[in-house]
Order: structure tokens, then C-alpha cells, then sequence
């Protein structure tokens, strides 16, 4: 009898697995998981997305110092850009990022004579700036006071291939192609698609 306790009592103790250790090991496996998803996150964040801060007047009223914008950096490498998207590229001249919006794209002749833009012929109807442009000219203002296009420094119109003809919303103070030509495709870095800051702020962008 006593043996037999001995055998039982030893069984007890070794076949359960120790909570402690069980614990541990799930522990583990979530903290696994969760440095994964992070991992996760970083790497399509870094391949597709990119934040981007605007920084100076040229794209009000849409958008405004300090914003905090979310970058599509792979829609491009599926099609080319958009009339009237909102664009991130590259300024070589400027060592730093703009923030413009497409309005002309290759093959377009462009024309820009005070507040009127021509493509092609056509004038373009820019919804985007409407009120503030309406403001203007209810004071017998121009809202665009500055360089028109073509000018002395850029005379031919005609968007070359692979490149897009960008303007700031606000046009008397912006630097854009009126100033430093056509912008290639290859310093594009993406369309703006998400302002996520400030929060009471958070939109989708308009194109």
C-alpha cells in the first residue's frame, strides 16, 4: 500500500505541465507576434506609405503648415499621375520635398495668364480653389499676382514625357513649375492621400 502511494503521489507531481513555465512560453509567442506585426507595419510603411509635413503657404486653403500628410508611394509605379492630384516629389535645387498639384501632364500644352489655366485649350475648372479665387475677384483682385507660363525662363508649354506641370493652389505664393520647369516622374515621391494630422483636422484628400 505504501509503495503503491509512493507511485501515485510521484505521478502527481510530474505530469502536469508547471503553470509558471506555461505562461512563460505564451507570453513569448504574443510578444512574437506582436514584434512581427510591428516589423510588419514598418516594412509596408516604408515600401508603400510615407508621412510627409507641410511646411510654408503654397498649397492653402487645402492645405496648411504643420499638417501631417500620408504619402501612396506605390500608385505611380502602377500609373502615371492624374490632372489634379496632389503630388510629393523631390526638388533637386531645393534639397528638399514639395507639395504641388498635377495640372499638366505629358502632352499637354499648358497656358496659365492670371487666374486662367489653359490645357490643351480648355480651361480648367478649379473647383479646389474656387471660393478663395471668388474672394479675390469680388474685390476686383487677381488671386494669382505672379509668374504666368510659359515665361522668359520657360517658353515651350508642352509637358515632355515623363514629367508633369505642377502648381501650388495658392498662386502668388508658390514655387512651381512657373519657376522651376516640369518635374520629372522619377522625383515623384507619391500622391498625397490622408492629412492624419492634427486629428480635428483628418481628411482624405480631395484630387
Amino acid at each position: 500500500m505504501e509503495q503503491q502511494f509512493q507511485q501515485e503521489h510521484s505521478g502527481h507531481s510530474g505530469n502536469p505541465q508547471d503553470p509558471p513555465k506555461k505562461q512563460k512560453n505564451e507570453a513569448i509567442e504574443w510578444l512574437k507576434a506582436i514584434v512581427i506585426a510591428v516589423a510588419l507595419v514598418l516594412l509596408i510603411r516604408w515600401i508603400f506609405f510615407a508621412p510627409f509635413i507641410v511646411d510654408g503657404p503654397s498649397m492653402q486653403p487645402n492645405f496648411h503648415t504643420g499638417e501631417r500628410i500620408i504619402v501612396n508611394k506605390i500608385l505611380y509605379d502602377v500609373r502615371q499621375p492624374e490632372h489634379g492630384e496632389v503630388i510629393v516629389f523631390h526638388v533637386p535645387s531645393e534639397g528638399r520635398d514639395f507639395i504641388k498639384r498635377v495640372i499638366g501632364v505629358p502632352g499637354d500644352t499648358v497656358k496659365v495668364e492670371g487666374d486662367t489655366i489653359t490645357v490643351n485649350g480648355n480651361v480648367v475648372d478649379e473647383t479646389y480653389i474656387k471660393e478663395a479665387v471668388d474672394e479675390k475677384h469680388n474685390n476686383n483682385e487677381l488671386y494669382n499676382t505672379e509668374a504666368n507660363f510659359p515665361n522668359e525662363q520657360f517658353q515651350d508649354g508642352k509637358v515632355p514625357e515623363g514629367h508633369v506641370f505642377v502648381l501650388g493652389d495658392n498662386r502668388s505664393n508658390s514655387t512651381d513649375s512657373r519657376r522651376i520647369g516640369f518635374v520629372p516622374f522619377e522625383d515623384i515621391v507619391g500622391r498625397a492621400d490622408l492629412v492624419f494630422w492634427p486629428l480635428k483636422d483628418m481628411k482624405f484628400v480631395s484630387h
